[in-house]
C-alpha cells in the first residue's frame, strides 16, 4: 500500500517531542509533488537521488517519491566528513541531491561545493524544496514504477560501497514491498500502530520500517538522536506499541537510575525489535525483566540477502540464538571451501535464494567475493556462525576485522589508511576490543617511526589526527604501542594474535 491509502489527517510521522506533525494527506500530496519535480528535471526509473539529513520527517516524503518513480534512494550518513559524504554521492551516480540545513548547515554546504555535477539541488532550509514542491502537481501518474533504497556500507578497501538491489517490478499502489510482506505479519504491523524511531534513517533498518509502518497505517514517532531518557519518555508520551533498538540503547537505558526507569510507563510496548549487533544474554534478559517478553530478534544486513528470527519465547528455549530463516533465503553454513556443514559446525553463513538478491555497486569483484564458490545465488556478508539441530543460527563472531560500536559498523582498514600517513606511524592495526556500553570500541595498535617515543602525547596527537579527517565515531577511543606488528610472511596482519594480546587491557 501507500500513503494515499489512509486516511488524510491521521498523523503519518511525529516527532517525538511533539513540535512537528506529518499527516497522511501532507505525506501522499508532498511525495507526489516531488516525485512529478523529479521526472520534470530528467530522472528516470533507475536513476539516483542522494539525501543528507538529519532524522527531519521530509525524509519520510522523499522515500515515498522514489519508491513510486522507480528511482534509487541514497540516504547520506550525516555524522562522515564533507569528503566522505561527497564520495558517496558521486560513486552512486546522483542525478539529484537533496539537503537539510540547520545543524547539517556547514556540513550540506562543503557537500555541495565538492559535487557540482549534481545537477538538481533542493535544501529543506533555503525554500528551493517547498518551492519545487509548490510549482509541481500532485495529481498521481497512471504507472508509479516501485523503487528501492541503494546504501552503503565499507568493505576491506575501507571506501564504501552502495548495496544495490535490482530494482522491483509492479505498482507501488498494488505490490507490497519485500520488507512490507515479511514485518507485517510478523510484527502485526497496522493502523493502530506506534513505532518508536529512534535511530538515524540514514541506516538501512530505520528507513525501511517507517516506509513499512507508513505503508501500513501506522504513525512513526522520530527521535532526533536516541538518549536514553528521552526515548522512555516517548514511549510513556506517545503511548508506543512497537520499536526498534540496538542492545547499546539497552544498555544505556538499563543504566538509568531505577527510580528514573520507573517515572515511565512502558506497558504499551507489544513489540520491541532489536538487531544490527549480537545483544549479551545478560542484557536481553533484564530488558525482558523490565519490559516483559516483547523483545523480537531478526538477523539481516544491508544487502538483504537472508533474514533470520526468534521471537521471546523461543529464545528463552534458545537464548544467545537469532533465530531460524525460512522467510526470505534458507540457511546454510559452509566452511572455507564452500562445503555444506552439519549442524553444530562453525562456518560462514550464507543465505540460499532463487536469484542473486544485491550487487555492489560498480564493484563486480566484491560481488564475486559474496558468492559461494559453486552456489551464485548462495551470498554472504561474512559472518561465522553455526546452526543446532533444529535450525537456529547462533553468530560466534563477526564479519572479517569489522567492528561493531553501538550498533554502528566501523571499518578497521580506512582507518589504518589514514593514520598510516602520519610521519609518527611505521605501522598501524586497527582492532575492536569489549567494551560494557558499546558492544565494542575502536583501538589502535601502533609501531612507531624509527626515533619517535611512543607515549600519551603522541597517542593525543594521533587521535587529533584521525578526528580532523574522519567521522568521530571512528576515532580510536585508545592507543597502544608496539615494537612492530604481527604480520604474516605475504604481509597480512595477524589480527587475531593482536586481538588476544588486547583482550585483557582496560578500554577507557
Amino acid at each position: 500500500m501507500h500513503p494515499g491509502a489512509f486516511d488524510p489527517v491521521r498523523a503519518a510521522v511525529v516527532t517525538a517531542d511533539g513540535g512537528t506533525t506529518l499527516t497522511y494527506g501532507e505525506l501522499e500530496e508532498n511525495s507526489l509533488r516531488l516525485a512529478d519535480h523529479l521526472r520534470g528535471a530528467g530522472l528516470r526509473r533507475g536513476d539516483h537521488v542522494a539525501l543528507l539529513s538529519d532524522n527531519d520527517p521530509r525524509v519520510m516524503e522523499v522515500y515515498w517519491a522514489a519508491m513510486r518513480s522507480g528511482l534509487y534512494l541514497t540516504a547520506v550518513n550525516h555524522h562522515l566528513t564533507a569528503d566522505e559524504a561527497a564520495y558517496i554521492v558521486r560513486d552512486c551516480g546522483a542525478k539529484a541531491l537533496i539537503v537539510a540545513d540547520g545543524t547539517l548547515g556547514e556540513l550540506s554546504a562543503r557537500v555541495v561545493e565538492l559535487v557540482p555535477e549534481v545537477e538538481h539541488l533542493l535544501g529543506f532550509g533555503d525554500g528551493t524544496y517547498a518551492a519545487a514542491l509548490a510549482a509541481a502537481s500532485a495529481e498521481p501518474p497512471t504507472v508509479q514504477p516501485r523503487g528501492a533504497d541503494m546504501l552503503y556500507s565499507s568493505g576491506t578497501t575501507g571506501r564504501p560501497k552502495g548495496i544495490e538491489p535490482a530494482l522491483p517490478d509492479g505498482d507501488i499502489r498494488t505490490d507490497p514491498t519485500t520488507y512490507q510482506l515479511l514485518f507485517q505479519p510478523m510484527y502485526g504491523f497496522g493502523e493502530d500502530t506506534v513505532y518508536l524511531c529512534p535511530a538515524p534513517l540514514y541506516h538501512a533498518a530505520p528507513l525501511r520500517f517507517c516506509g513499512t509502518i507508513t505503508a501500513t497505517g501506522g504513525t512513526v514517532v522520530l527521535m532526533k538522536s536516541f538518549d536514553a531518557q528521552g526515548a522512555l519518555a516517548a514511549i510513556a508520551r506517545h503511548r508506543v506499541t512497537h520499536s526498534q533498538w540496538v542492545p547499546t540503547m539497552f544498555v544505556r537505558m538499563l543504566k538509568l537510575p531505577a527510580q528514573v526507569r520507573e517515572r515511565y510507563d512502558t506497558s504499551s510496548m507489544k513489540v520491541a525489535i532489536h538487531a544490527a549487533a549480537p545483544c549479551p544474554v545478560e542484557v536481553k534478559r533484564r530488558m525482558m525483566d523490565w519490559w516483559g517478553p516483547v523483545l523480537y530478534e531478526y538477523y539481516s544486513s544491508t544487502e538483504g540477502n537472508g533474514i533470520t528470527f526468534i521471537g521471546p519465547d523461543e529464545w528463552l528455549r534458545k537464548p544467545g540464538s537469532v533465530g531460524r530463516a525460512g522467510l526470505l533465503g534458507e540457511l546454510r553454513i559452509c566452511d572455507e571451501a564452500g562445503k555444506v556443514l552439519p549442524p553444530g559446525e562453525t562456518g560462514v553463513v550464507y543465505f540460499e535464494r532463487d536469484e542473486l538478491p544485491f550487487r555492489y555497486h560498480r564493484d563486480d569483484g566484491r560481488t564475486r567475493e559474496a558468492q559461494h564458490p559453486d552456489h551464485p545465488n548462495w551470498t554472504t556478508t561474512g559472518d561465522i556462525g553455526h546452526a543446532d539441530e533444529d535450525g537456529y543460527l547462533y553468530l560466534t563472531d563477526r564479519k572479517a576485522f569489522t567492528i561493531i560500536s553501538g550498533g554502528v559498523n566501523i571499518y578497521p582498514q580506512e582507518i589504518e589508511d589514514c593514520l598510516v600517513l602520519h610521519p609518527a606511524v611505521a605501522d598501524v592495526a586497527v582492532i575492536g576490543v569489549p567494551d560494557e556500553e558499546m558492544g565494542e570500541s575502536v583501538r589502535a595498535v601502533v609501531q612507531p617511526a624509527e626515533g619517535v617515543d611512543p607515549g600519551p602525547d603522541l597517542g593525543e596527537e594521533l587521535t587529533a589526527y584521525v578526528r580532523d579527517r574522519m567521522a568521530r565515531y571512528k576515532v580510536p577511543r585508545h592507543v597502544d604501542f608496539v615494537t612492530s606488528l604481527p604480520r604474516t610472511p605475504t604481509g597480512k596482519l595477524a589480527k587475531g594474535k593482536l586481538r588476544q594480546a588486547s583482550a585483557g587491557r582496560p578500554t577507557p
